[in-house]
């Protein structure tokens, strides 16, 4: 680390379209919603992560809560900047003098525009970074679930997200190839919505939608250990009255099918996509799962039904793109596939 260690701070940032992780010193220091609040005539930002989430859906004119990022990407430059400066501020008080020099890792979609990439680093050097390196997700979920990534053997990694469904094979450092589709978890939560204003006439907002997935999601109608029914509270669309309903796994896993069915036919896409000595690799070592999205009961079930492969579940999934991240942040000179 040698005499100027205390000069620079090591970060590596999960930026995530629903949840932002910073790693600092090994620990994740930060683990928040990626939204931000502010006021509407002055441009202050009242809150950032859990607390502008409670606000969410819940504002009145003069505050609104802004989620920076969409698929994956930025799509309210400003609001990432800050967003950013305010997650960094979290992970400690910077007492010196000399504020110390930022170095970042921050793990970016395998599928994104050279432009979309110009916009991370941009916001993140805005908010002090004087080094910045990227990494694509499916590599950093690889690294996290503990694979060795430089090996000659072929991996597939499918990262579900909240804006993106990450899938690559990974093999010598490198993505093989990879199928970044925009349906994730906010898609889910767009699911759910819509299936309750259609089948049971109630309006719900995003919270909730997100709360039922949590507690009643599913990717089959038929799962080991099924769920306690789930009651639902919103607008009744007829009379305008808050009212409640029960909802079940089953009703769920039917309003996600057409989502996961996509999800499906790009999985089924990138195995046609693998060389076929990676092929050989993939029937043995089968396909991990990481990121939110794949906590959804029975999906790893589904999945292996329809691949025929082994599906594992990283432990941890919401976590293992960070702890990559974090590594790659310890290997930053080492690691050639990190971004300049």
């Amino acid at each position: 680390m040698g005499l100027f260690s205390f000069m620079t701070k090591e970060i590596a940032m999960d930026l995530g379209t629903a949840n932002t992780i910073i790693i600092y010193n090994d620990k994740v220091v930060v683990d928040e919603p990626s939204i931000i609040a502010i006021e509407r005539n002055t441009g202050k930002i009242i809150a950032v992560g859990k607390r502008a989430m409670m606000m969410h859906g819940k504002t009145h004119e003069n505050i609104k809560t802004i989620r920076p990022l969409r698929d994956g990407v930025i799509a309210d430059f400003q609001s990432a900047e800050y967003m950013i400066r305010e997650l960094i501020k979290m992970t400690g008080p910077t007492r010196s003098l000399f504020p110390p020099a930022l170095k970042m890792v921050i793990c970016i979609p395998s599928g994104i525009t050279e432009v979309e990439e110009r916009a991370v680093k941009d916001s993140a050097e805005q908010a002090g970074a004087k080094e910045v390196r990227l990494i694509h997700e499916p590599m950093a979920a690889a690294i996290g679930i503990g694979i060795d990534v430089l090996e000659p053997t072929g991996n597939m990694i499918i990262d579900i997200g909240g804006g993106t469904s990450e899938i690559a094979v990974i093999a010598l450092g490198g993505i093989v190839n990879n199928k970044s589709i925009r349906i994730a978890g906010d898609d889910f939560n767009n699911d759910i919505e819509e299936y309750m204003r259609k089948q049971h006439n109630i309006n719900i907002g995003e919270r909730t939608a997100e709360a039922i997935k949590i507690n009643v999601g599913a990717a089959m109608t038929e799962i080991d250990n099924p769920p306690p029914d789930y009651p639902v509270h919103g607008r009744d669309m007829l009379t305008g009255i808050p009212k409640e309903i029960y909802v079940n796994y089953s009703e769920i896993a039917h309003c996600l099918d057409k989502s996961i069915s996509k999800i499906e036919a790009a999985v089924l896409n990138a195995l046609e996509m693998t060389p076929p000595e990676l092929s050989a690799d993939i029937y043995r070592t089968g396909i991990y799962l990481a990121g939110g999205g794949s906590m959804l009961r029975g999906l790893d079930k589904r999945l292996h039904m329809k691949t025929k492969l082994p599906v594992h579940v990283a432990e941890d999934p919401l976590r293992a793109v960070a702890r990559g991240t974090g590594i790659a942040l310890k290997n930053f000179n080492k690691f050639t596939f990190l971004i300049k």
